[in-house]
């Protein structure tokens, strides 16, 4: 049998997805000795509602009370050949700073012999004309500090006296839950995929395990990693459970984690950042390969609003 991978760039000889590095990653710095200062109206994300990487921005974004500081324009989320396109529709809308039809416009005026795929997040200078960066993990630190003065905001998402815990714990929900449904999803070959969705579920008991004593990964307050966490919980069980293959557990078998996932969605205007429609729509119609008919399903029914039981910890 001929296994069309979703990515053919990013597949090894095993059969198993491995995700291209960040194209473009320079800085917004506070004292704006990178060339990119902050500024009020100055800086642009391109984003997807669909996209988990993208989803960490937007959060961080909305958290950081940033909506007057830095634009944001949703693209649709139904991706094709030609890759994230600019389009009217619901919650999503042509790009008002650009003209661009398609983000990958914004790559090629970085570098005219971009070949890599584009992806989103994108932070936009509108000054330069650039991108500044398209990894998701430096735009959640510039939102998170480079914009303090424009922002009645206190939150610190990435707290110096737990900096290093926070970066070891991020690596290993990345490798193994973040990225680990795509590593199983996207595998094509069974090892691979085993591989990988034992890794992912050995992560998830472990992480039921340590909130069964703290309400957060880190306390009694979320910081980067409960974020990086949540976006892929959120997907999980209408998305990744299913069209991934990810079915061992579902999120909302574990106690825990469920609670905790209702916790963060209902924390300050967060539920506001979850476009279910969106995430389905994208990865049920643009992955082809894995759903070839593009139905996409009704469910799950949950009530992510009921109470989560967890302030007591």
């Amino acid at each position: 049998m001929n296994k069309k991978p979703q990515f053919p760039d990013e597949q090894s000889s095993e059969g198993a997805f491995t995700r291209q590095g960040d194209a473009f990653r320079e800085w917004v710095t506070v004292d704006g000795s990178s060339g990119y200062p902050p500024a009020r109206g100055r800086y642009h994300l391109y984003v997807s509602w669909a996209c988990p990487w993208a989803h960490r921005t937007i959060i961080v974004r909305k958290l950081k009370r940033l909506e007057d500081v830095i634009g944001m324009t949703v693209v649709d989320p139904i991706r094709d050949d030609r890759g994230w396109a600019f389009r009217d529709g619901p919650a999503h809308s042509t790009d008002p700073v650009n003209g661009f039809q398609f983000l990958s416009e914004a790559y090629r005026a970085n570098d005219p012999a971009y070949r890599g795929r584009v992806t989103v997040p994108v932070l936009w200078d509108k000054e330069s004309c650039r991108i500044v960066s398209n990894s998701d993990d430096d735009i959640m630190r510039m939102l998170n500090t480079a914009f303090n003065r424009f922002t009645a905001s206190k939150l610190d998402l990435y707290p110096v006296d737990l900096r290093q815990e926070i970066d070891q714990l991020n690596d290993d929900i990345y490798e193994q839950v973040n990225d680990g449904v795509y590593r199983a999803g996207f595998a094509t070959s069974q090892s691979a995929y085993e591989q990988a969705t034992q890794r992912l579920f050995e992560m998830l008991d472990t992480l039921e395990l340590l909130l069964d004593t703290q309400r957060y990964l880190f306390g009694m307050n979320p910081v980067e990693t409960d974020w990086r966490l949540f976006v892929t919980l959120i997907r999980f069980d209408a998305v990744y459970h299913g069209h991934f293959k990810c079915n061992i557990r579902r999120i909302i078998d574990y106690p825990n984690l469920f609670g905790y996932l209702k916790d963060l969605y209902q924390y300050d205007d967060v539920a506001e950042t979850v476009n279910m429609d969106h995430i389905k729509r994208h990865y049920y119609i643009t992955h082809d390969d894995i759903n070839p008919t593009g139905i996409v399903p009704l469910g799950p029914d949950q009530d992510l609003r009921s109470p989560h039981g967890r302030e007591h910890l």
